[in-house]
């Protein structure tokens, strides 16, 4: 069988050395707080559940879903405007959906629907012209705003990263005229500009402009160099402490809030130690060149932006969660991919992962 070859063993055992990693600490989460008590068991249950569905997604003729793409973004869309009616609210963001007792977050979805939408777009869309690379690139620009906006009323400030990246990805991919990244280089410097001088020289036309709750939302991203951040105080302090092996169970050396999820790492690093953290950056290291040789040595050029859309954000959601918990980045809500907890994001990673497997 094509996805479970023993070349992909390559990708599989640094996987579930992710996991085991991710259920231990999961099972030890249950005695910083209550409300992680049944973590070990539903994230058990996100990983058994991500292999089934790579094991039905290569039984599958996945070509044929692509034609329908359209199809499952408006769906998506839907789910996104129905979690801003009725979804549950956590830690001030409207993002997700209780559905019997367990949350799905839409936007998780999103980035699926949106990857596999644009790359439809693409496919069948044939670029002669200095007008067809105008409307494709107005096209690409539209789909990849409305599920943004969308996010952005939640707020999910590291879903719309993750959907501006799949948009950046695929207009490089493109391989337009030069002129287009020239002027689109030209209006990003151009904002990033206007945005500092109101940031720092009228404040109260910018909050105006964007709304006091994006305004706040930049400013901590802003000056998250100035250490007044009580999770990062906290992570950095288990980082720090944590010894070769760690302390292993029911020994937690200092609550960490979102321990579980965004600081994931850092509390893996305190309970399992040093040697914990490098065998999970060794085995992301596997994963990406695999998918990196996997994509470059394959044949089917149809699907390969699909691929590289997920590489370039998988390695972006690595780079900055683990950066963030260093005290490198500015805290947002990007969790690890198969290692923090949570039902919608490991599912889609394994739903994206399962595709690639299947397409190259």
């Amino acid at each position: 069988m094509k996805t479970l070859n023993k070349k992909n063993l390559y990708l599989f055992i640094p996987l579930l050395i992710l996991n085991v990693i991710s259920l231990f600490n999961m099972f030890n989460a249950r005695y910083l707080n209550t409300l992680y008590h049944n973590f070990f068991i539903k994230q058990l249950l996100w990983f058994t559940l991500g292999y089934l569905f790579i094991y039905l997604i290569s039984k599958i003729k996945l070509n044929n879903l692509f034609k329908y793409a359209k199809y499952y973004y408006l769906f998506s869309l839907c789910l996104l405007i129905f979690v801003l009616l009725f979804g549950s609210t956590t830690n001030g963001s409207k993002c997700w959906l209780n559905i019997f007792g367990f949350t799905f977050q839409p936007s998780e979805l999103a980035k699926l629907t949106l990857t596999m939408y644009i790359i439809d777009i693409i496919n069948n869309t044939k670029i002669k012209s200095f007008k067809d690379e105008l409307l494709i690139i107005i096209k690409l620009i539209i789909i990849t705003f409305i599920p943004s906006l969308l996010v952005f009323l939640e707020p999910d400030t590291g879903a719309i990263i993750s959907f501006l990246i799949i948009l950046f990805v695929s207009l490089l991919y493109l391989k337009l005229n030069k002129r287009w990244y020239i002027l689109a280089s030209i209006l990003l410097f151009t904002f990033t500009s206007l945005f500092f001088y109101f940031y720092f020289f009228n404040k109260d036309i910018l909050i105006n402009l964007i709304g006091t709750s994006f305004f706040y939302r930049m400013d901590r991203i802003i000056n998250f160099a100035s250490g007044n951040s009580y999770q990062l105080e906290r992570s950095l302090i288990n980082i720090g402490t944590s010894s070769f092996f760690g302390s292993g169970l029911n020994n937690i050396s200092l609550s960490i809030p979102e321990a579980p999820t965004d600081f994931i790492f850092a509390f893996l690093t305190n309970t399992t130690g040093l040697f914990s953290a490098l065998l999970v950056i060794l085995s992301y290291f596997i994963i990406d060149i695999f998918l990196l040789y996997k994509v470059n040595h394959s044949k089917e050029k149809k699907y390969k932006l699909f691929t590289y859309t997920y590489i370039v954000n998988f390695i972006f959601t690595q780079i900055y969660n683990i950066g963030m918990n260093l005290g490198l980045l500015p805290i947002m809500g990007i969790p690890l991919p198969f290692l923090s907890y949570g039902g919608s994001s490991t599912l889609i990673n394994y739903i994206f992962l399962g595709m690639i497997l299947k397409l190259l």
